[in-house]
Parts: C-alpha cells; structure tokens; sequence
C-alpha cells in the first residue's frame, strides 16, 4: 500500500485523489449518483478483464481489489459486506428489495449467500449505474438471481406499481430490504414500504452509512420505534475501503403489534 495513503497500518482513502475526486464531483454524485470520471465504467472493465466469468467469488475479490487499489467507490465494502451477508444468512430471505444498485456489489454479495430460488429485486435510480451492474452480474453468472430496476420509491408511484405489478414485490412478500441509496430517503422509502404492507412480522431491514455520510432521521425512528414495531442491532464499523473512518450498520426486525 502506498506510503502516502496509509498511516500506522490504517487505509486512509481521503488521501488518494480517487477519493478527493468524490468530494470535488458530490453535487453530481448526491444528483446523479456517478462521480463522473468514469470509474463506474472502469470497474465494469476490470472484473470482465481479471474475474473469472460464472464465478461470483471472483468478481467480488476483484471489486474490492480494484476499490483499494484504484479506485475508491460507494460500495457496502467487504467489512460491513461480511455484515449484510451475516444479516442475509439469518434472514434466509425469499425475496430481498434493495434500494441502491449502483454498480451491483451489493447484490452480488448477497447473490451468493441467499436460499436456492431465492431472487433479489435492486433498484437503482441511475441507468448507467444499472447498466454497469447488470454487467458485473452477467459475468458473475448471477443475473438469473437479480433483477436490477430503474427508478425511485419516490415518484408518485409509479416505481412501486411496476414493482408490484412486474416483479412480485407484494403485500407481504419482501422478507428484507437493504437501503444503500440516498441517505435522506431510508426513512420515507421505508414508510412508502410499510405504507404497501410489502413487508411482514419478521421482515428485516438492514441500513448501510449510519453514521457516514449518515441518515440521522432514519436512526432516531428506528431508536423511537425500538421494542414497539422494530427491533434493531447496532453494527459498529468503518466506511468501506479504509479504517479509520467509523461508520453504523443497522439491521431492524419488524415486529408489528398484532390485528
């Protein structure tokens, strides 16, 4: 590792211009969700090249390799990555709604630890960002357990229609849900969600960036509702990619009251 990125053993990504790049392009990136120089791409390219094709172990190493080596990204990352596949492990989930494709980590995560015949529906507001996942989870050979969506939660509507209507995202059916989108949405997204009644007693939530860049609405509902209609598990751990900077994983239970 370089010298220059790395102080008494601890990554420190905001030392790498990929990373300064980020906080130069965050109009773009909290508008469009791309950084706009290309990285998205550039990944795409680099699992394709060094990955083995059909093996979704592979694109994963190779994804955090390119991440810590040259290019920093948004990712869930591995460390708080090998959390969502302990959350999704004891979930043992039918059918997953993820909120934030980007580039399709995420899924391809939760992809390999999910039950036979068990699918994930991602939905992603960027087509690009769609595009490049879709690509990653082809070459995975993962794409028959993913089906990548382009749209919000919050458009009227419209989204949530054709999640029903086209993918089977019904009343009860969503046995978890990962938000790793917009971080001022994880509480209205996941209103619009309970307001469906997609999810039932048991159904988990689990939420990436906590803490940072943070979702401090989402948390203190969580911290109100808890023993009532959730209950939740604090994950202490870092931003992805590096490790000093601290961040929060929550991964909540709904437990209704009864009638």
């Amino acid at each position: 590792m370089n010298s220059l990125t790395e102080i008494g053993g601890r990554r420190l990504p905001f030392l790498r211009w990929s990373f300064l790049r980020i906080l130069v392009g965050m109009k773009r990136l909290t508008t469009e969700w791309q950084v706009g120089d290309g990285r998205e791409d550039a990944l795409a390219e680099h699992v394709v090249r060094h990955a083995r094709a059909g093996d979704v172990d592979d694109a994963i190493r190779v994804v955090d390799e390119f991440c810590y080596t040259r290019s920093y990204m948004m990712n869930v990352g591995d460390e708080k990555g090998a959390l969502l596949d302990a959350a999704v492990r004891r979930a043992s989930p039918r059918l997953v709604l993820e909120l934030g494709t980007y580039c399709g980590y995420s899924a391809l995560r939760m992809a390999r630890v999910l039950p036979a015949h068990a699918h994930t529906v991602s939905l992603e507001f960027n087509p690009d960002n769609a595009r490049v996942a879709r690509r990653l989870l082809e070459h995975a050979g993962v794409a028959d357990r993913v089906t990548v969506v382009v749209g919000t939660l919050g458009d009227g509507g419209r989204t949530m229609d054709a999640l029903e209507q086209q993918h089977g995202v019904t009343t009860g059916a969503v046995d978890l849900v990962f938000l790793d989108h917009d971080k001022d949405a994880y509480l209205p997204d996941l209103q619009r969600v309970l307001a469906r009644g997609w999810l039932h007693p048991g159904s988990v939530v689990v939420a990436d960036n906590v803490r940072l860049p943070g979702a401090p609405e989402y948390k203190a509902y969580m911290s109100g509702e808890e023993g009532r209609t959730w209950r939740t598990v604090e994950h202490e751990a870092h931003l992805e990619y590096q490790s000093l900077l601290k961040d929060l994983v929550l991964e909540s239970t709904y437990q209704p009251a009864p009638g």
